[in-house]
Protein backbone atom coordinates (compact mmCIF):
# COMPACT_ATOMS: atom_id res chain seq x y z
CA UNK A 1 0.00 0.00 0.00
CA UNK A 2 2.51 2.79 0.98
CA UNK A 3 4.49 1.48 -1.96
CA UNK A 4 1.67 1.96 -4.28
CA UNK A 5 1.21 5.25 -2.61
CA UNK A 6 5.03 6.22 -3.45
CA UNK A 7 4.76 5.02 -7.24
CA UNK A 8 1.81 7.73 -7.70
CA UNK A 9 4.08 10.16 -6.00
CA UNK A 10 7.07 9.63 -7.92
CA UNK A 11 4.53 9.26 -11.15
CA UNK A 12 2.92 12.82 -10.50
CA UNK A 13 6.26 14.54 -9.56
CA UNK A 14 7.99 13.00 -12.68
CA UNK A 15 5.25 14.34 -15.25
CA UNK A 16 5.38 17.79 -13.57
CA UNK A 17 9.23 17.87 -14.25
CA UNK A 18 8.97 16.53 -17.62
CA UNK A 19 6.04 19.12 -18.29
CA UNK A 20 8.35 22.34 -16.78
CA UNK A 21 11.14 20.81 -18.50
CA UNK A 22 9.04 20.97 -21.76
CA UNK A 23 7.34 24.33 -21.41
CA UNK A 24 11.12 26.32 -20.48
CA UNK A 25 11.99 24.73 -23.75
CA UNK A 26 9.69 26.57 -25.47
CA UNK A 27 10.14 29.79 -23.56
CA UNK A 28 13.34 29.70 -24.70
CA UNK A 29 13.04 28.77 -27.94
CA UNK A 30 10.83 31.55 -28.39
CA UNK A 31 11.65 33.82 -31.08
CA UNK A 32 10.38 37.26 -31.96
CA UNK A 33 6.99 36.90 -34.31
CA UNK A 34 6.66 39.82 -37.03
CA UNK A 35 3.35 41.05 -38.13
CA UNK A 36 3.28 41.80 -41.83
CA UNK A 37 2.21 44.74 -42.98
CA UNK A 38 2.24 46.19 -39.58
CA UNK A 39 2.17 50.00 -40.54
CA UNK A 40 -1.39 48.91 -42.85
CA UNK A 41 0.31 50.62 -46.01
CA UNK A 42 -2.27 50.14 -48.88
CA UNK A 43 -3.92 52.46 -51.43
CA UNK A 44 -6.25 54.48 -49.61
CA UNK A 45 -9.95 53.65 -50.56
CA UNK A 46 -13.13 52.24 -49.30
CA UNK A 47 -14.24 48.47 -47.77
CA UNK A 48 -10.74 46.95 -48.34
CA UNK A 49 -8.16 45.54 -45.90
CA UNK A 50 -4.28 45.87 -46.51
CA UNK A 51 -2.17 43.80 -48.18
CA UNK A 52 -1.13 40.79 -45.45
CA UNK A 53 -4.69 41.36 -43.33
CA UNK A 54 -7.51 39.49 -44.12
CA UNK A 55 -11.32 41.24 -43.48
CA UNK A 56 -13.14 38.68 -40.79
CA UNK A 57 -16.69 41.01 -40.56
CA UNK A 58 -19.72 39.50 -41.16
CA UNK A 59 -21.66 38.22 -44.61
CA UNK A 60 -23.39 41.46 -45.88
CA UNK A 61 -21.40 44.02 -44.11
CA UNK A 62 -18.33 46.33 -45.80
CA UNK A 63 -15.19 45.56 -44.74
CA UNK A 64 -12.59 48.09 -43.22
CA UNK A 65 -11.34 51.35 -45.03
CA UNK A 66 -7.80 51.88 -45.56
CA UNK A 67 -7.73 56.10 -44.32
CA UNK A 68 -7.07 58.80 -45.24
CA UNK A 69 -8.20 59.12 -48.42
CA UNK A 70 -7.56 62.50 -48.59
CA UNK A 71 -8.52 63.42 -52.46
CA UNK A 72 -8.10 66.87 -54.12
CA UNK A 73 -10.66 66.44 -56.00
CA UNK A 74 -13.69 65.66 -53.06
CA UNK A 75 -14.48 65.33 -49.79
CA UNK A 76 -12.02 62.83 -47.16
CA UNK A 77 -13.42 59.01 -47.27
CA UNK A 78 -16.02 58.98 -44.70
CA UNK A 79 -15.32 62.08 -42.86
CA UNK A 80 -12.31 60.65 -41.76
CA UNK A 81 -9.54 63.18 -41.95
CA UNK A 82 -6.75 61.91 -39.53
CA UNK A 83 -2.78 62.05 -40.31
CA UNK A 84 -1.54 58.24 -39.42
CA UNK A 85 1.28 58.36 -36.90
CA UNK A 86 3.35 57.03 -39.47
CA UNK A 87 3.73 56.32 -43.18
CA UNK A 88 0.93 57.22 -45.31
CA UNK A 89 -2.24 54.91 -44.48
CA UNK A 90 -3.82 53.31 -41.53
CA UNK A 91 -6.91 50.87 -40.90
CA UNK A 92 -10.55 52.14 -39.64
CA UNK A 93 -12.76 49.85 -38.17
CA UNK A 94 -16.36 50.10 -36.93
CA UNK A 95 -18.93 48.44 -34.65
CA UNK A 96 -22.43 48.69 -35.56
CA UNK A 97 -25.94 48.88 -33.73
CA UNK A 98 -27.31 46.01 -35.69
CA UNK A 99 -24.87 43.81 -33.73
CA UNK A 100 -21.87 43.46 -36.41
CA UNK A 101 -18.48 44.58 -36.11
CA UNK A 102 -15.07 44.84 -38.33
CA UNK A 103 -12.18 42.64 -37.48
CA UNK A 104 -8.94 41.98 -39.66
CA UNK A 105 -7.04 38.72 -39.53
CA UNK A 106 -3.42 37.16 -40.45
CA UNK A 107 -1.11 34.15 -40.35
CA UNK A 108 1.68 34.62 -38.11
CA UNK A 109 4.81 34.36 -39.64
CA UNK A 110 5.83 31.82 -36.20
CA UNK A 111 3.33 30.15 -33.57
CA UNK A 112 3.20 31.91 -30.45
CA UNK A 113 3.83 29.45 -28.02
CA UNK A 114 1.91 27.93 -25.24
CA UNK A 115 2.53 29.65 -21.89
CA UNK A 116 4.86 32.31 -23.28
CA UNK A 117 4.33 36.07 -22.83
CA UNK A 118 4.25 38.16 -25.51
CA UNK A 119 4.05 41.83 -25.93
CA UNK A 120 2.64 43.52 -28.71
CA UNK A 121 1.53 47.19 -28.84
CA UNK A 122 -0.65 49.22 -31.76
CA UNK A 123 -1.31 52.72 -31.97
CA UNK A 124 -4.99 53.86 -31.78
CA UNK A 125 -7.30 56.46 -31.60
CA UNK A 126 -11.35 57.65 -32.48
CA UNK A 127 -12.20 59.56 -35.60
CA UNK A 128 -14.76 62.68 -34.43
CA UNK A 129 -16.37 61.95 -37.83
CA UNK A 130 -17.13 58.37 -39.21
CA UNK A 131 -19.79 57.91 -42.00
CA UNK A 132 -20.80 54.65 -42.62
CA UNK A 133 -24.01 52.16 -43.63
CA UNK A 134 -25.39 48.94 -42.90
CA UNK A 135 -26.61 46.43 -44.89
CA UNK A 136 -30.38 47.05 -44.28
CA UNK A 137 -30.15 50.64 -45.97
CA UNK A 138 -26.78 51.11 -47.91
CA UNK A 139 -27.75 54.45 -49.04
CA UNK A 140 -28.18 56.02 -45.89
CA UNK A 141 -24.65 57.18 -44.30
CA UNK A 142 -25.00 57.47 -39.97
CA UNK A 143 -22.54 58.97 -37.96
CA UNK A 144 -20.07 56.17 -35.79
CA UNK A 145 -18.76 58.37 -33.53
CA UNK A 146 -18.87 56.18 -30.09
CA UNK A 147 -15.95 54.58 -28.93
CA UNK A 148 -15.23 51.40 -28.54
CA UNK A 149 -12.23 48.86 -27.72
CA UNK A 150 -9.66 47.03 -29.35
CA UNK A 151 -9.61 42.73 -28.89
CA UNK A 152 -6.98 40.54 -29.61
CA UNK A 153 -7.82 36.97 -30.45
CA UNK A 154 -5.56 34.05 -30.94
CA UNK A 155 -6.83 30.73 -33.41
CA UNK A 156 -6.22 28.20 -35.93
CA UNK A 157 -7.23 29.44 -39.28
CA UNK A 158 -8.02 33.15 -40.36
CA UNK A 159 -11.07 34.61 -38.86
CA UNK A 160 -11.08 31.81 -36.42
CA UNK A 161 -11.34 32.94 -32.43
CA UNK A 162 -10.15 29.87 -30.43
CA UNK A 163 -8.31 32.52 -27.30
CA UNK A 164 -9.49 36.28 -26.58
CA UNK A 165 -5.75 37.58 -25.93
CA UNK A 166 -6.25 40.70 -24.85
CA UNK A 167 -8.72 43.45 -24.43
CA UNK A 168 -7.61 47.55 -24.60
CA UNK A 169 -9.38 50.18 -22.32
CA UNK A 170 -11.83 52.16 -24.15
CA UNK A 171 -10.21 53.79 -27.36
CA UNK A 172 -11.70 57.50 -26.69
CA UNK A 173 -8.71 59.71 -28.00
CA UNK A 174 -8.81 61.71 -30.53
CA UNK A 175 -4.65 61.84 -30.95
CA UNK A 176 -2.76 58.50 -31.21
CA UNK A 177 -2.08 56.53 -28.29
CA UNK A 178 0.00 53.63 -28.22
CA UNK A 179 -1.81 50.24 -26.42
CA UNK A 180 0.09 47.73 -25.03
CA UNK A 181 -0.85 43.98 -24.65
CA UNK A 182 0.60 41.61 -22.76
CA UNK A 183 -0.44 38.22 -24.27
CA UNK A 184 -0.31 34.17 -22.51
CA UNK A 185 -1.65 32.02 -25.22
CA UNK A 186 -2.74 28.73 -23.32
CA UNK A 187 -2.54 26.77 -26.60
CA UNK A 188 0.33 27.08 -29.99
CA UNK A 189 -1.79 29.79 -31.65
CA UNK A 190 -0.69 30.28 -35.47
CA UNK A 191 -3.46 32.81 -36.32
CA UNK A 192 -3.67 36.27 -34.91
CA UNK A 193 -6.71 38.92 -34.95
CA UNK A 194 -7.48 42.47 -34.22
CA UNK A 195 -10.77 43.28 -34.15
CA UNK A 196 -13.20 46.38 -32.95
CA UNK A 197 -15.88 45.65 -30.38
CA UNK A 198 -18.34 47.27 -28.08
CA UNK A 199 -17.22 48.62 -24.58
CA UNK A 200 -18.35 45.48 -22.20
CA UNK A 201 -20.91 44.86 -21.25
CA UNK A 202 -23.09 45.37 -24.30
CA UNK A 203 -26.56 47.06 -23.09
CA UNK A 204 -27.06 48.03 -26.71
CA UNK A 205 -25.08 47.47 -29.38
CA UNK A 206 -23.96 50.88 -31.22
CA UNK A 207 -22.31 52.57 -34.18
CA UNK A 208 -18.76 53.15 -33.19
CA UNK A 209 -15.36 53.41 -34.91
CA UNK A 210 -11.66 52.92 -34.06
CA UNK A 211 -8.67 53.86 -36.33
CA UNK A 212 -5.06 51.68 -35.89
CA UNK A 213 -2.13 52.25 -36.87
CA UNK A 214 1.71 50.70 -36.46
CA UNK A 215 1.45 47.50 -34.84
CA UNK A 216 4.63 46.10 -33.09
CA UNK A 217 6.05 42.23 -33.62
CA UNK A 218 5.22 39.79 -31.20
CA UNK A 219 8.06 40.19 -29.05
CA UNK A 220 8.83 37.14 -26.04
CA UNK A 221 8.75 38.64 -22.42
CA UNK A 222 9.49 37.57 -19.42
CA UNK A 223 5.96 36.53 -17.57
CA UNK A 224 4.58 38.04 -14.53
CA UNK A 225 5.99 36.57 -11.30
CA UNK A 226 9.08 36.13 -12.86
CA UNK A 227 12.59 37.65 -11.65
CA UNK A 228 13.13 39.69 -15.00
CA UNK A 229 9.50 40.84 -15.38
CA UNK A 230 10.11 43.98 -13.10
CA UNK A 231 12.83 44.53 -15.52
CA UNK A 232 10.57 44.62 -18.34
CA UNK A 233 7.99 46.62 -16.42
CA UNK A 234 11.25 49.24 -15.77
CA UNK A 235 12.20 49.47 -20.31
CA UNK A 236 8.42 49.50 -20.78
CA UNK A 237 7.89 52.49 -18.78
CA UNK A 238 11.16 54.37 -20.78
CA UNK A 239 9.27 53.40 -24.11
CA UNK A 240 5.99 54.72 -23.26
CA UNK A 241 7.12 58.42 -22.10
CA UNK A 242 10.18 57.91 -25.30
CA UNK A 243 6.31 57.60 -27.31
CA UNK A 244 4.41 60.22 -25.40
CA UNK A 245 6.84 62.80 -26.31
CA UNK A 246 6.67 61.78 -30.29
CA UNK A 247 3.09 62.24 -30.28
CA UNK A 248 3.08 65.29 -28.48
CA UNK A 249 5.50 66.99 -30.55
CA UNK A 250 3.13 65.83 -33.81
CA UNK A 251 0.42 67.45 -32.24
CA UNK A 252 -1.00 70.53 -34.86
CA UNK A 253 -2.31 72.48 -32.55
CA UNK A 254 -0.20 75.49 -31.00
CA UNK A 255 -2.88 77.68 -29.07
CA UNK A 256 -1.28 79.13 -26.06
CA UNK A 257 -2.72 77.21 -22.64
CA UNK A 258 -6.12 78.50 -21.76
CA UNK A 259 -6.21 81.91 -20.32
CA UNK A 260 -2.48 82.86 -20.97
CA UNK A 261 -2.99 84.85 -24.24
CA UNK A 262 -6.69 86.29 -23.54
CA UNK A 263 -8.50 86.64 -26.83
CA UNK A 264 -9.10 90.43 -26.57
CA UNK A 265 -5.46 91.24 -25.89
CA UNK A 266 -4.59 89.45 -29.29
CA UNK A 267 -7.05 91.56 -31.60
CA UNK A 268 -5.36 94.24 -33.56
CA UNK A 269 -6.90 97.49 -34.10
CA UNK A 270 -6.14 97.14 -38.30
CA UNK A 271 -7.90 94.41 -39.74
CA UNK A 272 -5.62 91.84 -41.27
CA UNK A 273 -8.24 89.90 -43.58
CA UNK A 274 -10.67 92.72 -45.02
CA UNK A 275 -12.27 90.14 -47.19
CA UNK A 276 -13.52 88.27 -44.29
CA UNK A 277 -16.88 90.33 -43.92
CA UNK A 278 -20.76 88.67 -43.71
CA UNK A 279 -21.79 90.98 -45.75
CA UNK A 280 -19.85 90.36 -48.85
CA UNK A 281 -18.62 86.46 -48.51
CA UNK A 282 -19.96 84.14 -51.38
CA UNK A 283 -20.11 80.69 -51.30
CA UNK A 284 -16.94 79.44 -52.92
CA UNK A 285 -14.74 82.52 -52.43
CA UNK A 286 -11.52 81.54 -50.97
CA UNK A 287 -9.28 83.71 -48.58
CA UNK A 288 -5.75 83.45 -47.71
CA UNK A 289 -4.51 84.03 -44.13
CA UNK A 290 -2.43 87.05 -44.19
CA UNK A 291 0.35 87.09 -41.40
CA UNK A 292 0.00 83.21 -40.40
CA UNK A 293 3.47 81.70 -39.85
CA UNK A 294 4.88 77.95 -38.74
CA UNK A 295 8.25 76.75 -37.92
CA UNK A 296 9.86 75.36 -40.90
CA UNK A 297 8.82 72.38 -41.85
CA UNK A 298 6.36 72.08 -38.86
CA UNK A 299 3.03 72.38 -38.11
CA UNK A 300 3.58 74.11 -35.27
CA UNK A 301 1.63 77.55 -34.95
CA UNK A 302 3.93 80.93 -34.09
CA UNK A 303 2.49 82.83 -31.44
CA UNK A 304 2.60 86.14 -33.59
CA UNK A 305 -0.29 84.24 -35.74
CA UNK A 306 -2.64 84.38 -33.45
CA UNK A 307 -3.75 87.67 -34.17
CA UNK A 308 -5.34 86.53 -37.67
CA UNK A 309 -6.72 83.49 -36.53
CA UNK A 310 -8.86 85.19 -33.57
CA UNK A 311 -9.97 87.16 -36.80
CA UNK A 312 -11.35 84.24 -37.70
CA UNK A 313 -12.38 82.82 -34.92
CA UNK A 314 -14.36 86.30 -34.13
CA UNK A 315 -16.21 85.91 -37.82
CA UNK A 316 -17.12 82.25 -37.20
CA UNK A 317 -18.50 83.18 -33.74
CA UNK A 318 -20.45 86.08 -35.28
CA UNK A 319 -21.53 84.23 -38.18
CA UNK A 320 -22.73 80.37 -36.61
CA UNK A 321 -24.62 79.50 -40.46
CA UNK A 322 -21.32 80.00 -41.78
CA UNK A 323 -19.58 77.22 -42.55
CA UNK A 324 -15.91 76.54 -44.32
CA UNK A 325 -12.84 74.58 -45.12
CA UNK A 326 -9.34 75.38 -44.40
CA UNK A 327 -7.21 74.48 -47.46
CA UNK A 328 -3.13 74.05 -46.87
CA UNK A 329 -0.80 74.56 -49.76
CA UNK A 330 3.12 74.34 -50.14
CA UNK A 331 5.80 75.54 -52.82
CA UNK A 332 7.39 72.60 -55.21
CA UNK A 333 10.40 72.26 -52.72
CA UNK A 334 9.03 69.28 -50.91
CA UNK A 335 8.76 65.90 -52.23
CA UNK A 336 4.98 65.23 -52.82
CA UNK A 337 4.40 62.71 -49.83
CA UNK A 338 6.21 65.23 -47.84
CA UNK A 339 3.87 68.14 -49.10
CA UNK A 340 0.74 66.63 -48.81
CA UNK A 341 1.31 65.87 -45.46
CA UNK A 342 2.97 69.12 -44.32
CA UNK A 343 -0.15 71.39 -45.75
CA UNK A 344 -2.51 69.02 -44.48
CA UNK A 345 -1.31 68.77 -40.75
CA UNK A 346 -0.69 72.95 -40.84
CA UNK A 347 -4.90 73.21 -42.32
CA UNK A 348 -5.76 70.69 -39.53
CA UNK A 349 -3.88 72.78 -37.12
CA UNK A 350 -5.85 75.74 -38.06
CA UNK A 351 -8.74 74.00 -37.55
CA UNK A 352 -8.11 73.01 -34.60
CA UNK A 353 -6.72 75.99 -32.70
CA UNK A 354 -10.42 77.34 -33.59
CA UNK A 355 -12.20 74.43 -32.47
CA UNK A 356 -10.31 74.51 -29.40
CA UNK A 357 -11.70 78.17 -28.91
CA UNK A 358 -14.93 77.14 -29.10
CA UNK A 359 -16.04 76.65 -32.65
CA UNK A 360 -18.13 73.51 -33.60
CA UNK A 361 -15.84 71.29 -35.48
CA UNK A 362 -18.36 70.32 -38.07
CA UNK A 363 -18.38 73.91 -39.40
CA UNK A 364 -14.84 73.64 -40.47
CA UNK A 365 -13.44 71.17 -43.08
CA UNK A 366 -9.44 70.92 -43.54
CA UNK A 367 -7.68 69.89 -46.47
CA UNK A 368 -4.55 69.64 -47.45
CA UNK A 369 -3.82 70.58 -51.56
CA UNK A 370 0.57 69.95 -51.45
CA UNK A 371 2.13 71.50 -54.28
CA UNK A 372 -0.95 71.24 -56.81
CA UNK A 373 -2.49 74.40 -56.97
CA UNK A 374 0.46 77.03 -57.04
CA UNK A 375 -0.80 80.95 -57.55
CA UNK A 376 2.97 81.98 -58.80
CA UNK A 377 6.03 80.64 -60.37
CA UNK A 378 8.02 78.27 -58.00
CA UNK A 379 11.41 80.13 -59.76
CA UNK A 380 11.75 82.74 -57.62
CA UNK A 381 11.73 83.16 -53.65
CA UNK A 382 8.90 85.02 -53.50
CA UNK A 383 6.80 83.21 -55.62
CA UNK A 384 7.65 79.99 -53.21
CA UNK A 385 6.86 82.60 -50.59
CA UNK A 386 3.06 83.03 -51.83
CA UNK A 387 2.10 79.30 -52.88
CA UNK A 388 3.26 78.27 -49.56
CA UNK A 389 0.02 79.75 -47.63
CA UNK A 390 -3.33 78.64 -45.92
CA UNK A 391 -6.85 79.61 -47.20
CA UNK A 392 -10.14 80.01 -46.19
CA UNK A 393 -12.95 78.38 -48.88
CA UNK A 394 -16.67 79.69 -48.02
CA UNK A 395 -18.60 76.76 -48.03
CA UNK A 396 -21.82 77.76 -46.86
CA UNK A 397 -23.70 81.14 -46.15
CA UNK A 398 -26.74 79.58 -45.33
Amino acid sequence: MALGKFSNIFYYTCIFVLSWIDLNSQVSNATVISIMNSGFEGEAGCCKTPMGWINCGHAGETPPDIQPELSITGHALFGVTKIPYEGKTYVGMVVRSNETWERVSQRLTSKMLKGQCYSFSIFACRSDSYLSAQKENENVLLEYTTPVVLRIWGGEAYCHQKELLGESKLVDNLDWEMFQFELRPKTDLEYFEIEAFYKTPVLLPYNGNVLIDQASDLVPIPCPGTPDYKNYLAQKEKQLAQVKKKVDSQKPSSKPPANSLPVAQQKSETKILKQLDSKSVKVGQTIKIEKLYFDIDSSRIKPESYTVLNEVYDFLLKNPSIKIEVGGHTNSRPSPDFADRLSTRRAQAVRDYLVELGIDSTRINFKGYGKRSPIASNSTPEGRALNQRVEIKILSVL
